[in-house]
């Protein structure tokens, strides 16, 4: 089994009875945390029109994370680029590196990142995404480039500017994508596990080497949510499953404290399409989550585990990072 780093995945998680900047004080101060803790990177996705999540512009909330730290790797997980100009994310990034330099990470999907509603409200036409996600992509590694210099439309900041980009995924598609393109690939195990290993084979087998990349880097974003007891970590985890819930309910409220019972909430085939999307979800004590890792690792052999940690209690899920990264290091104690 091959070592890994661990890194977070934040959503800037709103809670109830707590405001939006309580939300984003709560991630700077688990950057902080992790930083602290040597966690790789720390990444912040981009969704829309959720009450639940505070994340939707996601570059400025980059550059406020990495303002308030001084060494963990910042970025998107991801930057939806459909939503935006190639030529606007390209700046945006450029200014992020050029203020934080070696540290500003770009992670890229094709999602909307939101409903259809939404989406549309965003700009998007459907039926040219296929085509306009891989194309945005090579736009960006043009305004990126030093070649670029001469040409009538340059990104300033961005332009000669060494911004490292990430595929994401939640299924198989952008696995050809990362790998025609010799990219990181990073894959939503968190909430879309259905076609995760089918997703990594393909990656693997049909890899190209870029300047970029030599060769293939998996990143697998889960679920963690530990505790000193194996029973407080499953009522703590009752704040995911209630998000989840809303989720198919399509009431995306904030965040809910935990509970004692979740079937007092949830229908049998509520509960089965839930924990069937959470399939990878770490629940446990520190043996258990380190049980986990490893049983993970060894069907996976990934570079990079990712950790999303919906815990209402914001001591607790600091606490949560701390038993994770303890787990994962009893794996490779010397």
């Amino acid at each position: 089994m091959k070592n890994f780093e661990i890194s977070v995945l934040d959503l800037a998680p709103v809670k109830q009875g707590k405001s939006i900047h309580d939300s984003f004080q709560d991630s700077l101060s688990l950057a902080n945390f992790t930083e602290n803790l040597n966690y790789n990177r720390f990444w912040l996705a981009e969704h829309h029109n959720m009450e639940s999540i505070a994340s939707s512009a996601t570059s400025v909330l980059i550059g406020f994370i990495a303002n308030g730290t001084k060494k963990i790797r910042v970025g998107s997980g991801g930057i939806m680029l459909p939503n935006h100009s190639s030529l606007v994310i390209a700046e945006q990034f450029g200014t992020l590196e050029s203020l934080f330099p070696g540290r500003i990470d770009l992670g890229l999907g094709r999602a909307p990142g939101t409903d259809g509603l939404t989406a549309q409200a965003l700009g998007r036409n459907p039926a040219s995404i296929n085509e306009k996600f891989p194309r945005q992509i090579l736009e960006l590694q043009k305004y990126f480039s030093k070649e670029n210099s001469n040409a009538l439309v340059r990104a300033i900041p961005g332009e000669g500017l060494d911004i490292p980009l990430y595929i994401l995924g939640s299924s198989t598609d952008s696995a050809w994508l990362a790998a025609e393109l010799g990219l990181p690939y990073a894959f939503a195990g968190h909430f879309a596990p259905e076609q995760m290993e089918m997703a990594f084979n393909i990656y693997r087998e049909h890899f190209e080497p870029s300047k970029q990349l030599d060769k293939p880097y998996i990143l697998a974003c889960v679920n963690g949510v530990a505790a000193e007891t194996t029973e407080e970590a499953h009522k703590l985890s009752t704040t995911l499953f209630q998000a989840f819930i809303n989720i198919v309910r399509n009431d995306r409220k904030p965040f809910s404290p935990p509970v004692d019972d979740m079937d007092d909430i949830w229908s049998p085939m509520e509960k089965s399409m839930v924990l069937q999307k959470l399939r990878y979800t770490f629940i446990g004590d520190q043996s258990e989550i380190e049980e986990k890792l490893k049983s993970f690792q060894e069907k996976f052999n990934v570079d990079e585990l990712m950790i999303n940690s919906h815990i209402y209690d914001h001591q607790k899920r600091l606490d949560s990072y701390d038993i994770i990264r303890k787990a994962k290091d009893s794996l490779f104690k010397a």
